[in-house]
């Protein structure tokens, strides 16, 4: 690997990958691939398995560990993956999580940050805590934190950032503030570490980029990951098509307010990937009783209509 490989490992785009189930609300390991194999024919730059989409939350360990490990499996060296699954509360509980998460042989390790303290805890027993966590993680691996909105949301301090990004152990920070200028802040902090940013944001997507931050690792790639790959690989050398585009991405997005992860499996399965749209995070009969299913095609075939026109081919 050269040393612009090695910079450029953590850009780009990086889904949040879902978690297909059966009718019985068993993993469906077969979709799974499917799904695997469509990210990485649209292009995407790595995954990020074992995450809120991939519903941790609300998987055993047993079943968060062979995720990961299938993933990696069938991922086969294709892209890079990270992971997660780091969701217990006890702190003897989070090392064994991540520990066994680091042995499947991820890229990076990602840590919640509503999982380092809580809500009415203050920036230092994060802090503490969080380099508690970073010792136990072996240095073979790298390490991640994902600013998880569930069951809280713990947005980091410039000071958390700053220190993750010095330590020398940190590759990627999932970036859900949506808000511009603190990612320009963090920009500026992570300038020449080892850290990337990857904002879950699409309406701040390209402002961001422009920044300095250095890809997108959110809910739509789950979508039309094709388009978010054009994006962050042309947006300096088509910049009017970059704006057309984000213009979209940006109202597309809305589409998550339509009981997600639900409307991402109902897509899933109409292309084929997924057999069933079930969720262990909520009941599917809302969505299709608010006729969300037609918006969100509609939405679809638009990005295809859109791609087309603009002729949004591969770099």
């Amino acid at each position: 690997m050269t040393d612009k490989d090695t910079a450029d490992r953590h850009t780009g785009v990086w889904p949040v990958m879902l978690t297909p189930f059966t009718e019985d609300l068993e993993i469906d390991w077969s979709s799974l691939e499917n799904l695997i194999d469509w990210y990485i024919s649209a292009g995407v730059h790595g995954l990020f398995a074992n995450c809120q989409s991939s519903e941790m939350f609300f998987l055993s360990d047993i079943e968060s560990l062979k995720l990961t490990r299938f993933v990696m499996d069938h991922v086969d060296g294709r892209v890079p993956v990270v992971a997660s699954g780091h969701t217990a509360s006890s702190p003897n509980h989070q090392v064994e999580q991540l520990q066994a998460t680091a042995e499947t042989g991820v890229d990076s390790v990602i840590l919640i940050s509503n999982r380092l303290a809580s809500a009415d805890e203050p920036e230092v027993v994060l802090l503490e805590r969080l380099a508690t966590l970073t010792e136990r993680i072996p240095e073979s691996v790298g390490i991640g934190i994902y600013e998880c909105p569930y069951p809280y949301k713990r947005l980091l301090t410039d000071g958390v950032v700053r220190w993750s990004a010095q330590s020398g152990r940190y590759t990627f920070l999932k970036d859900t503030c949506c808000n511009l200028d603190t990612l320009r802040r963090r920009a500026e902090i992570v300038k020449g570490t080892r850290m990337h940013i990857a904002n879950a944001n699409a309406q701040t997507l390209l402002p961001s980029l422009k920044a300095g931050c250095h890809g997108y690792s959110g809910v739509m790639a789950n979508f039309h990951p094709a388009l978010y790959v054009w994006l962050t690989e042309n947006w300096q050398a088509e910049p009017e098509k970059a704006e057309v585009l984000q213009q979209y991405l940006s109202t597309a997005a809305l589409i998550e307010s339509l009981d997600y992860p639900v409307c991402a499996k109902d897509f899933q399965r109409s292309i084929g990937n997924f057999t069933s749209d079930k969720s262990r995070t909520r009941p599917v009969g809302s969505y299709y009783a608010g006729h969300y299913s037609a918006t969100m095609q509609q939405m679809v075939a638009l990005g295809d209509a859109l791609k087309s026109r603009l002729s949004l081919s591969a770099a």
